[in-house]
């Protein structure tokens, strides 16, 4: 049985989620109705910033969106995302106390992964949903398409350099579902409030995979 069976739900939402650094929690719930409005519904926020987890509980109050937590590292981060309304994980690589603390806390868990021994420890393990980082710096699509040929029962979600000039290169892949992107959520934007801006960001983006 697949432990990144919700994972993979999630992921098929859409081919985009927004990986988002929040500085002002304030904004959270705007930003996140953006997103949604523009058919972006699963949100990455990273636990880069001290408003990270006040953001995550603003936007799980959001009708539609599925809020999940970036940048997870510890089991403290898990139980502090679970415990503020995150509904999946995020993490760079993956360590045995990482997992452990995901399926202690049942949350579902997107693990990172930038080889084929990574990719191989994760499947041992139930994981075949994988997060591919970082992309571009680990050989972007090519390095992926040359991954999925001898594992094709792991997808992944490229994320890590991914922008509009490259995305389509990654989600034309077989073993790909959707990507990471923080284009769709530019800082600017984000600071003087230009919601409607973000929406038609996040339409564009949603339609990457038709």
């Amino acid at each position: 049985m697949s432990k990144t069976q919700r994972t993979r739900e999630i992921c098929g939402l859409a081919p985009i989620v927004p990986v988002l650094v929040v500085d002002d929690a304030a904004q959270a719930r705007p930003l996140a109705e953006a997103l949604v409005a523009g058919g972006l519904p699963a949100l990455e926020v990273t636990l880069r910033t001290p408003a990270a987890l006040d953001a995550i509980r603003a936007m799980a109050q959001v009708p539609g969106g599925v809020v999940g937590a970036g940048t997870l590292v510890t089991p403290e981060d898990v139980r502090a995302a679970k415990e503020a309304g995150a509904q999946f994980g995020v993490s760079p690589g993956a360590t045995d106390a990482l997992i452990a603390a995901c399926e202690a806390e049942g949350l579902p868990l997107l693990p990172g992964a930038a080889t084929a021994s990574e990719a191989m420890r994760l499947l041992e393990k139930g994981y075949d949903m994988l997060k591919f980082f970082p992309a571009e710096a680990s050989g972007g699509a090519p390095a992926l398409k040359a991954i999925g040929a001898p594992l094709p029962q792991i997808t992944f979600c490229p994320t890590g350099g991914v922008s509009t000039a490259n995305a389509r290169d990654y989600l034309s892949l077989s073993n790909v579902i959707c990507a990471g992107g923080s284009w769709v959520a530019p800082n600017q934007m984000v600071v003087t409030g230009d919601w409607a801006g973000i929406e038609t960001l996040a339409r564009e983006a949603s339609k990457l995979m038709d």
